[in-house]
């Protein structure tokens, strides 16, 4: 069977800090023929890449905290615990993105970036996605308040027990798509990881 998909149309709905696009669309069917057309509107807001900062010396992450207005209504509050992350800027890989970032939110400097994934974020409604990473870092003397005053950023960063980070996610208290995926892949690796980054 042949996939193939036609843009109708596409049109910019509204702009502001993000962009929201009207989309027009249709697409051959499983059993043949093609779909009537589908209309969507897609939230755009570019790509991202985010880190999970290790530091194999302490077998310890850093998490950030910090208030998200989408969390407003969610169980646990609108304060989460996620990782470095940042929007990908033009010319910048999510290499750079997630060092840049680091320094910014978290005052720490990671390298030896290893590649988790790279994953749709929500492709229902939005084309964005996530290139994650793990990166080696000290995080002897990390901790305090961090992020840009122009972009009202109020980040708290958390030292955290590997184990522990681990358990967050298993019981739900890390409650975001980026952290669940990046500490489950984490619980599968942390041994690897401290064995080549030690030292």
């Amino acid at each position: 069977m042949k996939r193939d998909w036609e843009l109708i149309g596409r049109e910019v709905a509204y702009q502001g800090f993000f962009r929201l696009a009207r989309y027009e669309v249709r697409h051959t069917l499983f059993e043949g023929g093609w779909s009537r057309p589908l209309r969507r509107e897609i939230f755009e807001r570019g790509h991202a890449a985010a880190v999970l900062p290790y530091d194999p010396e302490m077998d310890a992450v850093a998490l950030i905290e910090q208030f998200r207005v989408g969390a407003l209504e969610a169980a646990g509050g609108p304060w989460l615990l996620e990782f470095v992350a940042g929007i990908i800027e033009p010319g910048e890989s999510p290499e750079e993105v997630v060092q840049r970032e680091a320094i910014e939110e978290a005052g720490i400097e990671v390298t030896d970036l290893e590649r988790v994934c790279e994953y749709l974020v929500s492709p229902g409604g939005t084309t964005e996605t996530t290139t994650l990473f793990a990166g080696r870092t000290d995080l002897s003397a990390a901790g305090g308040v961090h992020g840009l005053d122009h972009e009202n950023e109020d980040i708290l960063v958390h030292v955290v027990d590997a184990a522990d980070a681990i358990a967050m996610a298993d019981s739900g208290r890390v409650n975001n798509a980026m952290g669940q995926i990046g500490l489950h892949w984490f619980a599968r690796h942390r041994e690897r990881l401290r064995e080549a980054w030690r030292g």
